[in-house]
């Protein structure tokens, strides 16, 4: 991943704004990477009083946002001088939901060490009483500002930079789809970028397994507006082309500044995403059940609508990145490109490079996900995580 030589964020883009870290959200979410070694936890006064066990080699700066799981702050690392994102997880592992999802990303982001398009984890901080196990520190690299922040600001946009982020975001798919995950959250807020414009994808607590008929496939809670319409029907059995659609709307919302579907619930989006791609055939409905074709079937709900002509909706957009933002907005997950066909797509032709555009050396196992685990078992298993992770960072990446 090479940048394309032009300049990505400008001074008055960044400017006031502070770094990015991870996004704020309850449940542990973690990254990727690192050099961890762990020195003992001491207390530090964070910003506002806000109490961190971290080792000191790691000077707090500044509060970068908070959740219900707690905070997120701007520190240096005095051993490497580099600056870094630290989330704290208060009661990291209380219930059995945030817990799992805990040990999730822990191991998705072992497995996935090392990509560059993946926010690395530097250190994992367990409280010093690992048997009351209150908050974990996540040592995360920091961003300068993600996707989200720059199609909302006055930052021009060039096509070199929508087609660089883009290009980062599919490599970083391949990846993790060739190992069966899927990122099931895929927004540009999740999409961080630095002043270069390297991309990193973060907030894997979502990810779950591909192409599985047992009931992983759980409800959940994403932002609305980059569902694909299978998720908003209801169908369980979603593919990696539901992350294949979000790319299609990151597409849209870069070049046109706004996003595509802002619905305010799922039959808005639903009408909206039909007045815009047109009432789907009947044989784009075989995913669908019999209940959600007779709903979308419904001309009351859903007038007749024929799909948009792209030109006419981003008149300055390029002819290859619409006919790209084409083959990812199809109703019918099969016709969706997949990461490595956008990959090979002609509008990535300048920076389309197979040899450096790995995939993963196994699949993921999630059958963790199905064992009947106490918290007590949560526990034990993250500090074996933990244990690993650092293990696995005192040697070179691959």
């Amino acid at each position: 991943g090479e940048g394309v030589g032009f300049g990505c964020v400008s001074a008055s883009l960044l400017s006031g704004r502070g770094p990015v870290g991870p996004t704020v959200h309850r449940s542990g979410r973690k990254r990727e990477r690192g050099m961890a070694e762990n020195q003992a936890p001491s207390k530090q006064k964070g910003p506002e009083g806000l109490s961190f066990d971290v080792p000191s080699r790691y000077q707090i700066i500044k509060r970068l946002g908070e959740g219900s799981f707690g905070f997120v702050v701007a520190a240096k690392d005095s051993q490497t001088g580099k600056r870094v994102a630290i989330k704290k997880i208060k009661d990291a592992v209380e219930d059995l939901q945030d817990g799992k999802r805990l040990l999730r990303e822990l191991k998705l982001l072992r497995h996935f060490r090392g990509h560059e398009n993946f926010i690395s984890i530097k250190d994992i901080i367990i409280s010093p009483n690992s048997n009351t196990f209150k908050d974990i520190y996540i040592v995360t690299d920091l961003m300068d500002t993600d996707l989200h922040r720059i199609v909302r600001s006055q930052q021009p946009l060039s096509d070199d930079h929508v087609r660089y982020f883009v290009y980062q975001v599919l490599r970083g798919l391949k990846y993790i789809h060739s190992a069966n995950v899927i990122h099931r959250d895929l927004k540009p807020n999740n999409l961080l970028v630095n002043a270069n414009c390297d991309l990193k994808i973060c907030d894997l607590g979502l990810a779950r397994l591909s192409d599985s008929e047992d009931s992983l496939m759980t409800c959940y809670v994403v932002t609305r507006w980059y569902r694909a319409p299978e998720l908003l029907l209801g169908n369980k059995n979603y593919t990696a082309a539901i992350d294949m659609w979000a790319v299609g709307c990151v597409l849209a919302e870069l070049i046109g500044r706004k996003p595509l579907f802002a619905g305010k619930d799922y039959v808005q989006m639903l009408q909206l995403q039909t007045e815009l791609l047109g009432n789907p055939r009947a044989s784009e409905q075989k995913h669908i059940t019999e209940k959600a074709c007779k709903f979308l079937n419904d001309r009351k709900m859903f007038p007749e609508a024929k799909r948009v002509i792209w030109k006419q909706r981003f008149p300055k957009a390029q002819d290859q990145a619409l006919d790209m933002l084409d083959k990812l907005l199809q109703f019918d997950e099969d016709r969706r490109l997949t990461a490595e066909e956008a990959l090979a797509h002609p509008y990535m032709h300048e920076l389309h490079d197979i040899e450096d555009e790995p995939t993963a050396d196994k699949i993921f196992d999630f059958g963790f996900e199905r064992e009947q685990l106490s918290l007590t078992d949560i526990r034990d298993i993250v500090v074996q995580e933990s244990s690993l992770f650092k293990q696995a960072t005192s040697k070179p990446a691959p």
